[in-house]
């Protein structure tokens, strides 16, 4: 007899700085290990698995993330104390924001979704020690306003093959970008962050490999003179093969929202 299978989806958030990303990696503290560790603890011997809607890299934190958990045989008995009690034995980098029930068409991976990135960073001077975990800081002089102009020019459906770490033959490049921008930082502030900090917004169903961390790279080494607004527009061309190198560091990006259709 085939058992009854529960299905539930959980909103968390965590402070990425000294994890290893979301996916669990032998011998190294990682989001998905350590939130499976408290589970095996909470459920006791109860049949569980987990599936993440996003699997952020080292360093990268979320502010509203989300993975399905399935139980079989028995559902939970009370959502609410669940959530209390799975929160109480968390590591204090990771907090569980809600749970709700979900049936068994809901797939976390497939279900369409829009997810929302933010990339903090400050330049010119070096930041306060305690920013690290939240903020990247570059010592070159930026020109913002072009860095402005020009992360306006990933909006839109392009074809993101300079900006994928390591794709496959399997790698659907091209993707959709529905908002990105650079603008004042006022969304994620604190007494030690400089006086100017600034982010990069940037929307869409779903990203490629390292494609953020590369946008920001591009978008700053274009803020340095390195490259101009023409080398972007080129590179987003499927038929050119123009590979951006620089990747934006981790500790910048923070996946700030993932909203289900």
């Amino acid at each position: 007899m085939k058992s009854q299978r529960y299905y539930y989806l959980l909103e968390i958030q965590y402070l990425g700085y000294r994890l290893h990303g979301w996916q669990i990696q032998p011998g190294l503290k990682t989001v998905e290990g350590l939130v499976k560790k408290t589970l095996k603890f909470v459920l006791k011997e109860t049949k569980f698995k987990i599936l993440g809607a996003s699997r952020t890299d080292a360093m990268v934190s979320a502010h509203q993330a989300a993975f399905e958990l399935f139980i079989d045989h028995d559902p939970l008995e009370n959502m609410a104390d669940f959530l209390v009690l799975f929160n109480a034995n968390l590591p204090q980098d990771i907090r569980a924001l809600s749970i709700k029930e979900v049936d068994a068409k809901f797939n976390i991976i497939q279900n369409p979704k829009q997810k929302e990135y933010l990339y903090l960073f400050a330049f010119g001077r070096k930041s306060h020690p305690f920013a690290a975990p939240l903020l990247a800081t570059f010592l070159d002089h930026l020109d913002i306003d072009l860095m402005m102009e020009g992360a306006k020019l990933f909006d839109g459906t392009h074809n993101f093959r300079n900006y994928c770490t390591r794709p496959t033959e399997h790698t659907i490049l091209e993707r959709e970008v529905s908002f990105c921008r650079i603008e004042p930082n006022s969304e994620i502030t604190a007494s030690f962050f400089p006086e100017k900090t600034f982010l990069l917004r940037i929307q869409g169903p779903g990203f490629l490999r390292n494609q953020i961390r590369l946008i920001m790279g591009t978008l700053v080494m274009l803020g340095r003179g390195d490259l101009s607004l023409e080398d972007i527009q080129k590179s987003l061309q499927a038929d050119v093969d123009m590979p951006m190198s620089y990747i934006a560091p981790g500790s910048g990006l923070i996946l700030n929202s993932v909203d289900f259709s």
